[in-house]
């Protein structure tokens, strides 16, 4: 059985790829993969998808999409466009909210 693991990457945040063949690209979180600790990121992991023709693409062909890339290669995007880990701290109204390890700043 395996361990779940409190993620500290959302779906809607801005992130950065630290490893892999997309390293360096930034982009928006589309959708998270919680039970296998993988994130789909805009404009990054891009393969190409070789689709039959249908009613959506008459001619079928080979379409360019994202794939799924693990959370560890993913660094989330502080307000001023760096790098920085996720922590996480009790708010003023006493809420538990993500804070940016490098500025302090809460995370929205």
């Amino acid at each position: 059985m395996e361990k779940k693991v409190k993620l500290k990457i959302r779906k809607g945040d801005h992130v950065v790829v630290i490893a892999g063949d997309s390293k360096g690209t930034k982009g928006k979180v589309l959708e998270v993969i919680v039970d296998k600790n993988r994130a789909i990121v805009e404009g990054a992991n891009m393969v190409s998808k070789h689709t039959k023709p249908n009613a959506a693409t008459p001619n079928g062909g080979i379409v360019k999409k994202e794939a799924a890339i693990h959370i560890s290669n993913l660094m989330l995007v502080d307000a001023k466009g760096k790098p920085t880990r996720v922590g996480r701290a009790k708010n003023k109204a006493g809420k538990l909210v993500r804070i940016a390890k490098t500025t302090g700043e809460e995370i929205k």
